[in-house]
This record gives C-alpha cells, structure tokens and sequence, in this order.
C-alpha cells in the first residue's frame, strides 16, 4: 500500500491542502477545531510529513551537524545534552559525526555533514587541523569545548580553563602539597591547563617543584603516566590530570603500586563527568560546565542562523572546582 498523503489528510479531515500544511508547520491562523481534525485525521491515517520535500521549499533541512572530536570522552554528554535540549525546543535536529574515524578514512572531517546540507555545523572537541572546516564557511559554525584559533566568522563557547587549573593548583598548594605532578594534555587546552599550573606553582615559590608528564588525555596514557611518575624516587604527592578520564589511570597506578588516596597521594581530574561522581570513585575534579557550554553554543548558532554576518565571538564559562574524596593534605615527610 502506498503512504498517506497530505491529499488524503486533507480529504479525510474536510479541509484543504492549503490548510493542511499550515497545521503541519505550527501556523497560529487556523481555528482550534479545524487543527485537532487535521491532526486526528493524520494520526489515524499514519501520516508523516515528507521532510526531504520539505527541505527543497524551504532551502534549509532543519538539521545541525554536530562533529566529535572523540566520541569516547564522556564529558561530551553532558554538552551534548546542552546543546541538543535548546536545538530541540526551536525546532532543529543533530546529526552526529565522528571526526576520528572520518580522518581515517581520509575525508576531511565535516565533509558528510555537509554533504547532508545541514543548516549549521557544531564542533566539539579539539580537532587536529582547524583548516578543515573552511569549506564549512557557507554555513554558521561554532566551535564548542575548544580554544583551538578559530577562522573568521566561527564562535567559539568554552570553559575557561587557565581558570579551572588555578582552582586545582591553589587548593593542593593550600593542602601543603610541594611535589605536584600535572598529567598534561594536548591542543590549546591542554597548553592553557599546562601553562596555568605551572603559574600557580611559581606564583608560591614552587617553580622547581614542577613536573609535568605529556600523555595523551586517555585512560591508559593517565596510568601509564603515573606509573612513570611515581616510580621516581621523589615520587609527587599529589597528581592534577588534564581531564577525569586520564585521572582514572591514575588511581589504577596508585591502587596498583599500593599507595591509598588520597592518603598517600591526592588525585585531581578536570570535567566533572559522571564517572567523576561515581561514589567509589567521588574524584574531586573541575566542574567546566558542559551543560552550558552546550547550550551557549546552540544559543550562538540560533543567532548567526538571524544575523550570519560579523567577527567570530569567544564565550568562556566559568568553572568551579568539586572537592570530594580524593584529595587531603600532604602526607609528612
């Protein structure tokens, strides 16, 4: 049998078409009465509106893309969660990507969304090559959970990171920890994280107390990283990570070596995601706000979709820290 139609909409609830596709677009000028017969007349009949016909009369496919970075990081869910809730509420749909598994394949990384004539393109996370979204240009893009240098015209809504890392440096510093480690990131934000940390510690006389130890802001590299560090004969005690995934590493080395937290050895993660809040966890970590950061994003998007024009916009939310169970003062000497 073939699908209903809006003729057959229309016939079934005494209207005409006309009318019919007012009450599909959520026009206010039909009467109560004629609008609950169209939509009784559509749920009976199973009809569904045509959206790619949609799309071609009204040039725009009421979708956002939305490329990932790495789809493994669960801070993204709450950002995701942000950005999506407002998006919905005006009517836009996401389209996810992931842009690792694009670069695998050797395409550039928002090509199939824009091959899919999305309105608007999201990017969240820190991406290699920020020169791959130029061809993006036709469209409004904002940048979302990154300080990567932005092309002109793309906003960019984050947290403010030299921020979130002065939060943590101050409060093991005021814990009366010297031997601070910092499990660095990559990207401009981990350069911003980096960078703040070890401005703290020179801030308060601590300037050749700090190690810093590259990883690559993933679960093993954060145990493989603390393993190194506390392997050393001036092993730190305590261990500020780039991100709370790569903090988990880090209680695994620790629990694995046999040192307790926080008596031995006070952890620190950045992002407060869920795992974050597990209760055999409870990491004390950086609240970067997603949630809002998310809906920032979706509110920059909403606004270049009313005025495309103009220089790009930076947003910076402010972080708070989370102080929970893995952190204490230092242990004596």
């Amino acid at each position: 049998m073939r699908p209903p139609t809006i003729r057959d909409v229309a016939e079934r609830a005494g209207v005409s078409k006309s009318l019919v596709s007012l009450v599909l677009r959520g026009s206010d000028q039909v009467r109560p009465e004629k609008r609950d017969a169209v939509l009784r007349a559509a749920r009976e009949l199973g009809y569904r509106p045509n959206a790619a016909a949609r799309s071609l009369s009204e040039r725009r496919t009421r979708t956002v893309g939305v490329l990932l970075n790495d789809l493994r990081n669960p801070w993204f869910v709450d950002l995701l969660d942000g950005l999506n809730s407002l998006l919905h509420a005006n009517g836009l749909r996401m389209l996810l990507a992931d842009a690792r598994l694009n670069r695998r394949t050797g395409q550039d990384p928002a090509d199939p969304l824009l091959d899919l004539r999305v309105d608007g393109l999201v990017v969240v996370g820190t991406l290699p090559d920020p020169a791959a979204l130029e061809d993006a240009g036709r469209i409004p893009v904002v940048l979302a959970g990154s300080r990567e240098p932005a092309p002109p015209g793309v906003d960019v809504v984050a947290g403010d990171d030299e921020r979130g890392a002065r939060l943590v440096s101050e409060h093991l510093i005021g814990l009366g920890h010297r031997r601070i480690a910092h499990i660095a990131g990559y990207g401009a934000v981990g350069e911003l994280r980096r960078r703040s940390f070890e401005a703290a510690m020179r801030r308060h006389g601590l300037a050749d107390e700090v190690l810093v130890e590259p990883s690559d802001m993933t679960e093993e590299g954060g145990y493989r990283t603390t393993v190194r560090l506390l392997s050393r004969p001036d092993r730190p005690t305590a261990v500020f990570a780039v991100n709370d995934i790569a903090a988990i590493g880090a209680l695994s080395a620790a629990e694995e070596l046999g040192l307790r937290v926080p008596h031995d050895l006070s952890v620190v993660g950045y992002d407060n995601t869920s795992i974050a809040r597990l209760r055999h966890v409870w990491l004390t970590t950086v609240d970067n706000s997603s949630h809002e950061v998310g809906r920032r994003a979706a509110r920059c998007l909403l606004e270049r979709f009313e005025d495309a024009g103009g220089a790009g916009r930076v947003q910076l939310v402010s972080p708070t820290l989370e102080i929970r169970g893995s952190t204490a003062p230092a242990p004596g000497p």
